[in-house]
């Protein structure tokens, strides 16, 4: 089957250099597996990271992607809920299922997690014409959901659902800020919030604002802008004069990091909660401690969620209360071209998707 397969780390992002569509053996699955064939699959900043070779030197030869649907096509002898032509969506959160985190629920804390497609190998991805994994890491699709939007919501649907839902616990009334709502755990975010009962300001560049209030963002302001927050904070008192609340934001949801960071902190009232999953402008934020301590800030990290928290979420895609965003669609010969649209982010709004052929 054909795959699209790495050799060597691209530390200066030349994709187009190690990325070949290869041909690799079939899998064949072990007695708790399942084996589908690929229709979508989506691309995931780990990618990146991947094929730079840190923070994690992943396995070579490689096979990326963490996010992939399709229709299954063999089970393992121990599988009991999944059956061939079932269509199924990946888990990529891979936990050992047996240490306290994991049967407290929590495992994503498992600390021998790992992460599918990224970790693992080697050639074990979803960029694969045929891939496989543990019964316990698919989902069923949901009637009316489509492979490509099931691929597109894996990951990131679940990244949003449980920053908000199972980390910041979010509540009906709140006023949430979401960094990032062209991206797409921020398209998830905004759309969570809304189906929450939440009041949304969302935060892209200036070509995507109408986008994230057709998504559902009450407001939409220009990060880019250098007054950003200024904007943001005005938007608030006109909430609070409205509500007869207090300005301010009680829910920041972050992946942005460095750039944008105690800006956020400086928004936040007094007892509300910032939640970041990631900083893909950097890690070296600058804190202003004040903005903790005095106002009894919450600082929430968070990975990826359980696979009951997926389920909650493609229920509710189920339902067409929440959609999958699709950027753009490529081939696994087009996987290099793919990969570094997403690294840009130039006119980048929601996934991108890599398909086998005539899938």
């Amino acid at each position: 089957m054909k795959a699209v397969v790495y050799r060597e780390y691209a530390p200066d992002d030349n994709y187009k250099r190690i990325l070949k569509v290869e041909d690799i053996s079939d899998p064949k699955p072990k007695s708790n597996e399942v084996v589908f064939k690929v229709k979508a699959a989506a691309l995931n900043y780990n990618d990146i990271w991947g094929m730079r070779g840190v923070p994690v030197a992943v396995p070579l030869p490689h096979v990326s992607g963490s996010d992939a649907a399709g229709d299954v096509i063999a089970v393992g002898e121990d599988v009991v809920d999944i059956k061939v032509g079932d269509r199924v969506v990946s888990h990529s959160n891979m936990s050992c299922r047996v240490c306290k985190a994991c049967t407290d629920g929590r495992e994503f804390d498992c600390t021998k997690r790992t992460i599918w497609g990224f970790q693992t190998g080697p050639t074990w991805g979803a960029y694969q014409e045929i891939t496989h994994l543990p019964e316990v890491n698919v989902s069923k699709i949901p009637e009316g959901v489509s492979y490509d939007e099931a691929a597109a919501a894996s990951m990131t649907l679940l990244t949003s659902w449980h920053m908000l839902v199972g980390r910041a616990k979010i509540k009906p009334g709140q006023t949430v800020l979401i960094m990032g709502g062209g991206s797409g755990v921020g398209s998830f975010g905004i759309q969570i919030a809304k189906l929450y009962g939440c009041t949304v300001i969302a935060t892209a560049s200036g070509d995507k604002l109408d986008k994230c209030k057709n998504l559902g963002a009450d407001y939409a302001v220009d990060h880019r802008n250098p007054d950003w927050s200024k904007e943001v904070f005005k938007i608030t008192k006109e909430i609070a004069k409205s509500s007869g609340g207090v300005p301010g934001i009680d829910v920041s949801f972050d992946h942005i990091g460095e750039t944008h960071w105690n800006q956020q902190l400086t928004l936040l009232k007094y007892g509300a909660t910032l939640v970041s999953c990631g900083a893909t402008t950097g890690y070296d934020a600058k804190t202003d401690l004040r903005h903790i301590f005095f106002k009894g800030t919450n600082i929430l990290g968070s990975t990826q969620g359980t696979k009951a928290e997926l389920d909650d979420g493609l229920y509710w895609m189920g339902k067409k209360k929440i959609k999958s965003v699709i950027d753009s669609v490529y081939s696994f010969e087009q996987a290099a071209e793919a990969h570094t649209k997403m690294l840009t982010g130039k006119g980048l709004f929601g996934k991108i998707l890599l398909k086998p052929e005539g899938a």
